[in-house]
């Protein structure tokens, strides 16, 4: 086991350039490596692919690796080889060339890393070329995929239990960003013919700066956001298809390079946008949940969320698409009382089990308590996770500006004697209009303007209102009726604080708005790497000139050729030899020769200070 591990640390420097692992990833690469069999639990960006990269190149024979999509396929095949590392993948998304070429390489015991997608591994033709091949090691990427989709549309993934078994016993390494324990449970019956080694790593991404706003006008609010980010690649998603391509055309109008993605578009455009997002930088995607899944993009800067997310889960999972680097990077999500209404009746709706709406409807609520915390927004991320945090964060909206909490007892017991005095049948706006004493049709066809309530709540506006009902959702005094058309009912903890024998504390919106509310994430919190700040600013934009280019004329992402990190940490020390250049995070062996020379001369021509060549062309990104 040392000399395995000696030999890991030496091709984690010199084919990857790292000069140490992330947290977890040494535990898990040493089990591996050891024939064990593993299911790791790690938070997305915390370097899941390296577990099973690193062991392909000191494994004997080859590593199969499961994944989803073919676009992630495609862009995980192009960044190993950027490192000289032997990969390649079999789907339908590759012309018969280069599946040939694959399929050539490995018969001849050439290829280190194959990726397939379970469709292709389910086939005859697949299990006999690869039973020839040696697989050592069975890499299960996205391994929540089996629980969410084996189910429904991809039951191949439920068939990837006995791949072990076809290709002589191969060892497997599950991995996923976001699996709660009755997800690992069905994860490793479903996976696994013995208990594997389980690794759950800390869910936190400290570099994310977290933030969730009440929404009042979706299209200002985000447009504000996207201001302090402009030059930034990030994804803006949305609930529908239309206010995809809405937003999209918005945005562009306003000066952005915002393209849309859901799945009603034509294949070739949906690809088209895809591949501008992962080619270029400052491209924004305004998505559905379509997009994201195995987007292997480490310099997205901001996820937005013009509309509530599914569940704590979909929110956790979709955020996580920022930062993947270890730099800051910035959440914005936006909520109302109508995603929360959407979300309940899309539950109740649909096909599934009574047990599995019942944890879809506790999911939704711990997704709408963190919309509505008083303190430190990552404490109650983690404590849902089952992940202790002591102290507030320092990195989330609620820490920077501050909530202030009062005794909303008075509040509270007002709107929920409206609710027990319509009977439980009307939702938010009604009753918010009888508190207020607005004499509207509906509250006249129902005579609601003789209840004692009617006005009581006047000193109050609309927007209060909305919001001390969405609290008194969040700490469990209301939830939806019978109906499930937004009608709101007093549970049992809402009729003592009715009652009078129970207080309930209310967070104030934040009142005040500071720079730093308005601005991006800040450098100072976890972030990985040099502090972009003191990168030069015409040396940066004068390396990301040189980058497009060079990942233009090769066709491949602009991080393949460097990530940002590197960039950043060029300008920021100004490496004066290819000695020194080898030394910086990212540069491996295979990058050093390829690429070292002429970012060296970028480097060299140019004089501290000065717009170097070029740049006028491609400016900087402020704050990166």
């Amino acid at each position: 086991m040392p000399d395995h591990m000696d030999d890991a640390r030496r091709v984690l420097h010199e084919t990857f350039g790292f000069a140490d692992y992330r947290p977890g990833q040494q535990e898990i690469i040493e089990t591996v490596l050891a024939g064990s069999d593993v299911l790791a639990v790690m938070p997305t960006g915390s370097g899941k692919s390296l577990c099973y990269q690193l062991p392909a190149l000191l494994g004997e024979g080859l590593c199969v690796v499961v994944s989803p999509l073919i676009a992630l396929m495609r862009d995980q095949v192009e960044q190993l080889r950027g490192y000289g590392i032997a990969a390649g993948s079999l789907n339908s998304g590759n012309d018969d060339r280069e599946n040939a070429n694959v399929i050539e390489s490995i018969r001849a015991g050439s290829l280190r890393i194959l990726y397939a997608a379970p469709e292709r591994l389910a086939r005859g033709d697949t299990i006999d070329l690869l039973r020839g091949a040696g697989v050592f090691l069975i890499a299960i990427d996205e391994a929540h995929c089996v629980v969410q989709w084996g189910h429904d549309f991809r039951p191949e993934y439920l068939q990837l239990g006995a791949l072990r078994a076809q290709l002589s016993g191969a060892r497997v390494l599950a991995l996923t960003a976001t699996a709660d324990a009755a997800t690992r449970a069905e994860i490793m019956a479903r996976l696994f013919d013995t208990e594997p080694v389980v690794f759950v790593h800390g869910f936190d991404r400290p570099n994310l700066r977290l933030a969730m706003q009440a929404k009042t006008n979706a299209r200002k609010q985000l447009l504000g956001f996207l201001r302090s980010h402009r030059g930034d690649s990030g994804i803006v998603y949305c609930s529908t298809r239309k206010r995809t391509s809405d937003f999209a055309a918005f945005f562009s109008a306003e000066g952005f390079t915002a393209v849309p993605y859901h799945a009603g578009m034509d294949k070739t455009a949906r690809d088209a946008s895809q591949d501008r997002f992962l080619r270029e930088d400052g491209v924004i995607v305004v998505a559905t949940i379509a997009f994201g899944m195995g987007i292997d993009k480490p310099d997205v800067r901001f996820v937005a969320h013009a509309n509530l997310p599914k569940s704590i889960e979909a929110y956790y999972q979709e955020i996580g698409r920022a930062g993947r680097d270890g730099l800051p990077a910035d959440t914005l999500t936006l909520y109302g009382m109508d995603d929360v209404r959407l979300r309940r009746m899309q539950i109740e709706e649909g096909d599934a089990p009574d047990g599995q709406k019942r944890a879809e409807r506790l999911r939704l609520n711990a997704l709408i308590a963190l919309c509505e915390a008083p303190r430190c927004r990552r404490q109650t991320l983690l404590t849902y996770f089952g992940e202790p945090a002591p102290a507030p964060c320092g990195n989330c909206d609620l820490c920077l500006e501050g909530a202030e909490i009062f005794d909303g007892t008075r509040d509270a017991q007002m709107a929920l004697s409206a609710i027990v005095r319509t009977g439980e049948r009307f939702g938010t706006e009604h009753l918010v209009s009888i508190l207020l004493g607005e004499e509207t049709e509906a509250v006249g066809r129902w005579n609601h303007q003789r209840l004692p309530t009617f006005g009581v709540g006047h000193e109050r506006d609309r927007n209060q209102w909305r919001s001390i009902f969405r609290q008194l959702h969040a700490v469990g005094l209301l939830e939806m009726n019978d109906a499930g058309y937004g009608g709101w009912a007093i549970t049992m903890a809402g009729r003592k604080v009715l009652r009078g024998n129970e207080t309930v504390e209310i967070r104030k919106d934040v009142l005040r708005k500071s720079k730093s509310e308005r601005g991006r994430a800040k450098g100072s919190v976890a972030a990985a790497g040099p502090d972009p700040a003191l990168a030069d600013p015409g040396l940066l934009a004068a390396l990301k000139a040189l980058r497009t280019d060079l990942a233009r004329m090769q066709g491949v992402p602009a991080y393949v050729v460097f990530a940002d990190r590197t960039l950043i940490e060029f300008a920021v020390i100004r490496p004066s030899t290819l000695e020194r250049m080898s030394d910086v995070h990212g540069v491996g062996k295979a990058k050093l020769e390829k690429y070292g020379a002429r970012f060296l001369a970028t480097i060299e021509d140019h004089v501290p200070g000065s717009d170097a060549p070029g740049a006028s062309e491609h400016p900087a990104e402020p704050g990166l």
